[in-house]
Protein backbone atom coordinates (compact mmCIF):
# COMPACT_ATOMS: atom_id res chain seq x y z
CA UNK A 1 0.00 0.00 0.00
CA UNK A 2 1.33 3.21 -1.09
CA UNK A 3 1.57 5.78 1.54
CA UNK A 4 0.97 9.81 -0.35
CA UNK A 5 2.72 12.57 1.43
CA UNK A 6 1.57 16.03 0.05
CA UNK A 7 3.68 19.03 0.05
CA UNK A 8 2.68 22.52 -1.03
CA UNK A 9 4.90 25.43 -1.65
CA UNK A 10 4.05 26.92 1.78
CA UNK A 11 5.40 24.40 3.53
CA UNK A 12 8.20 24.22 1.61
CA UNK A 13 8.66 27.74 1.65
CA UNK A 14 8.46 27.66 5.61
CA UNK A 15 10.58 24.26 5.92
CA UNK A 16 7.56 22.83 7.54
CA UNK A 17 8.11 18.86 7.73
CA UNK A 18 5.39 18.20 9.49
CA UNK A 19 3.51 16.22 6.46
CA UNK A 20 6.05 14.08 6.96
CA UNK A 21 6.70 14.22 10.31
CA UNK A 22 3.41 13.29 11.47
CA UNK A 23 3.16 9.75 8.97
CA UNK A 24 6.46 8.78 10.42
CA UNK A 25 5.55 8.96 13.57
CA UNK A 26 2.57 7.47 14.01
CA UNK A 27 4.48 4.56 12.81
CA UNK A 28 7.20 5.19 14.94
CA UNK A 29 5.17 5.00 17.94
CA UNK A 30 3.03 1.86 17.09
CA UNK A 31 6.31 0.23 16.62
CA UNK A 32 5.63 -0.46 12.87
CA UNK A 33 8.03 2.26 11.17
CA UNK A 34 9.04 -1.34 9.37
CA UNK A 35 6.06 -1.41 7.25
CA UNK A 36 6.93 2.23 6.04
CA UNK A 37 9.41 -0.29 4.16
CA UNK A 38 9.23 1.20 0.25
CA UNK A 39 5.97 2.90 0.38
CA UNK A 40 6.20 6.60 0.36
CA UNK A 41 5.58 8.72 -2.44
CA UNK A 42 5.90 12.48 -2.71
CA UNK A 43 3.00 14.80 -4.31
CA UNK A 44 4.53 17.89 -4.75
CA UNK A 45 2.25 21.17 -5.41
CA UNK A 46 5.25 23.75 -6.30
CA UNK A 47 4.12 26.41 -9.01
CA UNK A 48 6.00 27.88 -11.72
CA UNK A 49 6.03 29.75 -14.59
CA UNK A 50 5.00 27.70 -17.83
CA UNK A 51 8.39 29.22 -19.33
CA UNK A 52 10.15 27.20 -16.17
CA UNK A 53 11.83 24.80 -17.89
CA UNK A 54 13.36 23.28 -14.54
CA UNK A 55 12.25 20.17 -12.67
CA UNK A 56 11.74 20.32 -8.97
CA UNK A 57 14.95 18.99 -8.16
CA UNK A 58 16.18 22.21 -9.64
CA UNK A 59 14.49 24.22 -7.34
CA UNK A 60 16.70 25.42 -4.57
CA UNK A 61 13.90 25.94 -2.29
CA UNK A 62 12.33 22.63 -2.70
CA UNK A 63 16.20 21.13 -2.55
CA UNK A 64 16.46 22.65 0.70
CA UNK A 65 13.06 21.41 2.33
CA UNK A 66 14.45 17.54 0.97
CA UNK A 67 17.62 18.36 3.08
CA UNK A 68 15.83 18.98 5.84
CA UNK A 69 13.90 16.50 6.25
CA UNK A 70 16.78 14.20 5.12
CA UNK A 71 18.49 15.54 8.50
CA UNK A 72 15.55 14.82 10.61
CA UNK A 73 14.75 10.93 8.77
CA UNK A 74 18.29 10.42 7.14
CA UNK A 75 16.74 6.43 7.46
CA UNK A 76 14.09 7.77 4.94
CA UNK A 77 15.16 5.92 1.87
CA UNK A 78 14.11 2.68 3.36
CA UNK A 79 10.44 4.41 3.21
CA UNK A 80 10.53 5.87 -0.25
CA UNK A 81 8.71 3.43 -2.91
CA UNK A 82 11.26 2.75 -5.21
CA UNK A 83 9.51 0.90 -7.92
CA UNK A 84 8.26 4.21 -8.55
CA UNK A 85 11.08 6.44 -8.99
CA UNK A 86 10.30 7.90 -5.31
CA UNK A 87 14.39 6.88 -4.27
CA UNK A 88 15.94 8.43 -7.82
CA UNK A 89 13.80 11.89 -6.96
CA UNK A 90 14.92 11.86 -3.61
CA UNK A 91 18.50 11.84 -4.70
CA UNK A 92 18.17 14.14 -6.83
CA UNK A 93 16.80 16.86 -4.19
CA UNK A 94 20.35 15.89 -2.23
CA UNK A 95 23.08 15.46 -4.53
CA UNK A 96 23.99 17.61 -7.71
CA UNK A 97 23.32 16.08 -10.95
CA UNK A 98 21.93 17.43 -14.19
CA UNK A 99 19.45 16.59 -16.31
CA UNK A 100 19.92 14.95 -20.13
CA UNK A 101 16.93 14.75 -22.76
CA UNK A 102 17.42 11.38 -23.72
CA UNK A 103 19.21 9.57 -20.46
CA UNK A 104 17.72 11.23 -18.14
CA UNK A 105 18.96 12.30 -14.42
CA UNK A 106 23.32 12.31 -14.63
CA UNK A 107 24.01 12.42 -11.03
CA UNK A 108 27.60 13.85 -9.94
CA UNK A 109 29.39 10.80 -9.64
CA UNK A 110 31.79 11.83 -6.73
CA UNK A 111 29.10 13.16 -4.84
CA UNK A 112 26.78 10.08 -5.66
CA UNK A 113 29.20 8.30 -4.35
CA UNK A 114 29.31 9.45 -1.18
CA UNK A 115 25.81 9.89 -0.46
CA UNK A 116 25.75 6.17 -1.32
CA UNK A 117 28.27 5.25 1.37
CA UNK A 118 26.66 7.48 3.80
CA UNK A 119 23.31 6.18 3.69
CA UNK A 120 24.74 2.58 3.83
CA UNK A 121 26.49 3.29 6.84
CA UNK A 122 23.40 5.25 8.50
CA UNK A 123 20.61 2.52 6.63
CA UNK A 124 22.80 -0.25 8.39
CA UNK A 125 23.08 0.67 11.66
CA UNK A 126 19.17 2.06 11.88
CA UNK A 127 18.27 -1.76 10.09
CA UNK A 128 20.36 -3.29 12.88
CA UNK A 129 17.97 -1.13 15.54
CA UNK A 130 15.15 -2.64 13.78
CA UNK A 131 16.20 -5.85 14.35
CA UNK A 132 16.63 -6.74 10.44
CA UNK A 133 20.40 -8.37 10.35
CA UNK A 134 20.64 -8.92 6.61
CA UNK A 135 21.96 -6.77 4.07
CA UNK A 136 19.94 -7.28 0.62
CA UNK A 137 18.00 -4.29 1.41
CA UNK A 138 20.82 -2.03 1.35
CA UNK A 139 22.47 -3.86 -1.59
CA UNK A 140 18.88 -3.30 -3.36
CA UNK A 141 19.08 0.28 -3.04
CA UNK A 142 22.28 0.84 -4.10
CA UNK A 143 21.95 -1.36 -6.95
CA UNK A 144 19.46 1.04 -8.45
CA UNK A 145 22.38 3.75 -8.68
CA UNK A 146 24.59 0.77 -10.19
CA UNK A 147 26.39 -0.24 -6.83
CA UNK A 148 27.64 -3.63 -6.30
CA UNK A 149 28.26 -3.88 -2.54
CA UNK A 150 30.71 -6.47 -1.36
CA UNK A 151 29.63 -8.46 1.68
CA UNK A 152 33.13 -7.73 3.19
CA UNK A 153 32.25 -3.87 3.48
CA UNK A 154 29.23 -5.23 5.92
CA UNK A 155 31.70 -7.07 7.93
CA UNK A 156 33.43 -3.69 8.55
CA UNK A 157 30.57 -2.30 10.11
Amino acid sequence: MTTIIKINQTQIHQLDLSPVVNVIEKFDKSSEILNLEQEITFQIDYAREETDPRELSEISEVRLWFIALDSLYPWLPFCLNWREGELARYVAMLVPHQFNRSEGIQYNQEALDIWIMQKTFILHRWLKQQGIKTNSRLKAMTQIFGYDLDDYLFELL
